[in-house]
């Protein structure tokens, strides 16, 4: 396969030669991407052809737009990630995905976030990846691909041994997909991130959260978990913490927008005393409450040195729990980001976190508050800073430092996007 230097030559070529009108949102990006420098050319470049650039109205991307796309990009090897989120492809389009994925030997990076594909679509990239030894990471929230078209997947994580990061959030995946993924996990060693988010779950047995737990106990190489919406209660973090005493791999843990309340938070309090790998702790939108910061602040503060982020947004603390936080701070120097908004400020708190503040402890790009006195009493801001910047997806993010740079996928550069 040979590099071809110019790709909107291509692309016009292409599209005369199907009857195909060009895409002008896909002709500007191919344009720019020529204009690459040649060095960043051989470290690989992402061409993002996102459908929902806020500034500018695109024409957005159909299955047609990518039959002719896919053809052009068959010989250029420096194209490494695509990016085609929020556009409007669908089943039909995912046959020209499956082939690019069984012919092309370059690309590792595909978003296809938020489109219209459904089962036949899951089925058509999930059998593509039965054979592909090329991508790493593959994100699709957002397609409504169902529990079928989740099975699909859990299949193709049964033979593939190279996708390293699969996104299958928002996804409308169901138990049996859920409690297949995580069989197929319990002895698959490629994957290092997934993200389950919102799955549509009916029974409050959380047989899905005790089936996780349980590859959790085996599993050696998953780094990064994403739980949120799971309906998830005391029970369930209680399987998983017993699960992750025995776990030396995780370091990303997204518990939000769950039922968590203070007898849970009392299970990761145990779990933070003895663990030494988890560092990103999410539990956002949860209900530890006063008594729950208390137990996570008691191991932070006199047994743990690995948590390098905690999050605990919403989650109805008070002053009480809110301080006990920033005490813990005080004294363990590893944790360094953390994020309060939408809990209970009261005087004591604002006081306590803008003394963390205004001595250097914690970094204002290390947190979602800010603080400023009105009469002389403290109070604090939100920022629009958050956990979800860490997400191993996420291009160029800030994350958490870490001492060794290969052991969190959270702070894994993505290809540089066009």
């Amino acid at each position: 396969m040979s590099v071809h230097p110019d790709l909107h030559p291509h692309y016009m070529w292409a599209c005369q030669n199907s009857g195909q009108p060009e895409n002008p949102f896909i002709a500007c990006v191919l344009q720019e991407a020529d204009k690459k420098d040649p060095v960043k050319r051989i470290k690989g470049i992402t061409l993002k052809i996102a459908g929902n650039n806020p500034l500018v109205p695109v024409q957005r991307v159909t299955d047609d737009d990518l039959q002719v796309l896919a053809t052009v990009l068959r010989s250029a090897v420096f194209v490494t990630g695509l990016d085609l989120r929020c556009n409007v492809l669908t089943d039909a389009g995912t046959k020209h995905v499956a082939t690019f994925l069984q012919e092309n030997s370059t690309l590792r990076y595909l978003n296809l976030m938020f489109n219209d594909i459904g089962t036949s679509g899951a089925e058509l990239i999930a059998r593509a990846l039965h054979r592909n030894e090329t991508l790493v990471c593959l994100r699709m929230t957002g397609n409504k691909i169902g529990n079928k078209g989740g099975m699909f997947f859990a299949s193709m994580l049964q033979v593939n041994s190279t996708l390293e990061k699969l996104d299958l959030g928002d996804c409308d995946t169901g138990t049996q997909c859920l409690v297949a993924i995580a069989t197929a996990l319990t002895l698959n060693r490629s994957v290092k991130a997934i993200n389950l988010n919102r799955p549509l779950l009916y029974s409050q047995e959380e047989e899905t959260t005790v089936h996780i737990a349980l590859m959790l106990k085996t599993n050696s190489s998953l780094v990064e978990l994403h739980l949120c919406k799971h309906e998830m209660k005391n029970f369930g973090v209680e399987w998983l913490c017993e699960a992750l005493y025995d776990n030396s791999s995780l370091r990303y843990l997204d518990l939000s927008c769950n039922k968590i309340t203070s007898d849970g938070a009392k299970f990761l309090g145990e779990l933070l005393k003895r663990n030494r790998t988890l560092e990103i702790l999410d539990l956002d939108a949860n209900r530890v409450e006063d008594d729950g910061a208390t137990y996570l602040s008691e191991a932070l503060a006199l047994y743990n040195r690995t948590l390098q982020a905690l999050s605990v947004v919403s989650n109805n603390i008070s002053g009480r729990g809110l301080v006990a936080l920033s005490d813990a701070m005080k004294t363990n120097m590893e944790l360094s980001y953390i994020y309060i908004w939408g809990n209970k400020f009261d005087e004591a708190a604002c006081t306590a976190f803008s003394e963390l503040i205004r001595t250097g402890r914690l970094k204002l790009t290390h947190t979602d508050v800010e603080p400023y006195e009105v009469d002389g009493h403290a109070h604090l801001a939100e920022l629009s800073h958050g956990l979800k910047k860490h997400y191993y997806w996420t291009p160029s993010c800030g994350a958490v430092p870490n001492k060794d740079a290969n052991a969190s996928l959270a702070i894994a550069a993505a290809p540089e996007h066009v």
